[in-house]
């Protein structure tokens, strides 16, 4: 294993395969040989193991609010997130990647004060098609556990809850290759982060259902040779 481990760490430390051929043999009167060397370097190499940097803006994130007393409202907000992504390019038009990001939303209304932090964590699926090597736009699907934590404060209640909840979303972006090591990728995606019921000081309840569309900025670093 340990082996395993110093092999894997050296592949990827080094930029380029270089490969040498013997191109010529001469033999000489003295009975020596003389050797002539040709060098010549693989430049085609592809970096399909990457990790990354995101950083969202959710526009109208959205909490969906209704407590026992069939009072309902939406609450939307615009807010920003901070994500790490990590992923392998399994074929030319799949690739698989985990992403993890915060977010928080937060928002007044009917004199109720609504804060929740929000943590994904999503695996997700993209189908893409790269052209000319450097312009590649993708679809794709993310499943994963969110977590939640929620934070209602009324005039005359408060209510407090956690939770982690399945979440899934939708993706399409345009990932551009600013050279063989950088990518910078645009795009946008609805995410339904979940379900989270709180439970009032007063004794009532509410439930929430939280979701997104949120457009988003990343670079990433390629680091994998094959």
């Amino acid at each position: 294993m340990k082996k395993f481990i110093i092999f894997l760490l050296c592949t990827i430390s080094v930029p380029a395969v270089a490969e040498e051929w013997y191109a010529e043999e001469s033999y000489d009167y003295d009975e020596s040989y003389d050797y002539d060397y040709e060098y010549e370097y693989n430049s085609d190499v592809k970096r399909d193991t990457y990790i990354g940097l995101r950083l969202h803006q959710n526009k109208n994130i959205s909490i969906k609010y209704e407590d026992s007393d069939n009072f309902n409202t939406k609450i939307k907000d615009d807010s920003f997130g901070l994500g790490l992504t990590f992923g392998n390019r399994l074929t030319e038009h799949v690739k698989l990647e985990f992403e993890t990001a915060y977010t928080n939303a937060k928002a007044k209304k009917y004199d109720t004060d609504f804060n929740f932090n929000i943590w994904s964590n999503m695996l997700n699926m993209v189908l893409y098609q790269q052209f000319g090597g450097a312009v590649e736009p993708y679809a794709g699907i993310g499943i994963g556990i969110t977590g939640l934590w929620g934070n209602i404060d009324a005039v005359n209640a408060s209510a407090k809850d956690k939770s982690a909840d399945l979440s899934w979303a939708l993706i399409l972006g345009i990932n551009f290759a600013l050279n063989d090591r950088i990518d910078l990728n645009l795009g946008a995606k609805y995410q339904n982060y979940g379900n989270l019921d709180l439970h009032y000081s007063n004794g009532k309840n509410a439930f929430t259902e939280i979701d997104s569309t949120e457009i988003y900025i990343g670079a990433a670093y390629k680091f994998g040779l094959k």
